[in-house]
């Protein structure tokens, strides 16, 4: 079982620790505030309030024995910002191999990702730009980001594509993206009765209204399929 600490316990902080916690990991969460660790005493491993730019204090529980440190200190003021800092540095110092780092600006992530955070996050940044890909292609479902501007997405097959076979569809030279898998629908499943998963779909199979799809392109290509 993999042991994380979770350093700064305001919304980001605190529902990320709740997270790794009831999937079944070790969780140690830290924060100055006494309020924010009761809020979420009783959800985790452990909850300690303490000062994480204080090495010899995070030793003392055991935060250098962690898998996973993520950092989610507040940086709306400079201190908060040098606190993440000297964090992400004793981290460093204490031998944690992998330490995650909430920032708030490119500019914040430049800093931390120099003095030695594994990897940064951007959670506002990278919300708008979800809501923003979500606003121009609604019928796009989940999607794994597998490379800057490229996905693997979860479409509902629409009303046009009803019936059709792949080779019908022409998924890759009209729309320049590749079917990988088939979930069959309910209505499908129960009127025809066909295989839930298709793993590779072949050129003569037929695909029904409602459907799920899985296609991989570039996240331009994929805005482009149809919505109806």
């Amino acid at each position: 079982m993999k042991k994380f600490a979770v350093i700064g316990l305001g919304r980001f902080g605190q529902k990320l620790a709740i997270a790794l916690a009831m999937s079944g990991a070790e969780v140690i969460a830290i924060d100055k505030n006494r309020d924010e660790i009761e809020l979420i005493r009783d959800q985790v491993s452990l909850a300690v309030r303490l000062d994480s730019t204080d090495e010899e204090a995070l030793k003392a529980q055991g935060v250098h024995k962690v898998d996973v440190a993520i950092i989610g200190i507040g940086q709306g003021h400079g201190q908060g910002f040098e606190s993440a800092v000297l964090t992400v540095v004793n981290l460093k110092q204490m031998g944690v191999k992998q330490i995650y780092t909430r920032a708030e600006s490119l500019l914040a992530g430049e800093v931390f990702a120099k003095v030695g955070a594994t990897e940064v996050i951007y959670p506002e940044i990278e919300s708008a730009q979800r809501w923003a890909y979500k606003l121009i292609a609604p019928q796009i479902g989940e999607k794994i980001d597998f490379a800057p501007g490229y996905s693997l997405a979860r479409i509902k097959a629409p009303a046009s594509f009803d019936g059709k076979t792949v080779m019908d569809l022409q998924l890759r030279q009209s729309y320049n993206v590749n079917l990988v898998a088939i979930k069959r629908g309910e209505d499908t499943k129960i009127k025809k009765n066909v295989e839930e998963i298709v793993n590779v779909p072949m050129p003569n199979t037929v695909i029904n209204q409602g459907d799920i799809l899985m296609v991989a392109g570039s996240d331009a290509d994929l805005a482009n399929l149809p919505q109806e």
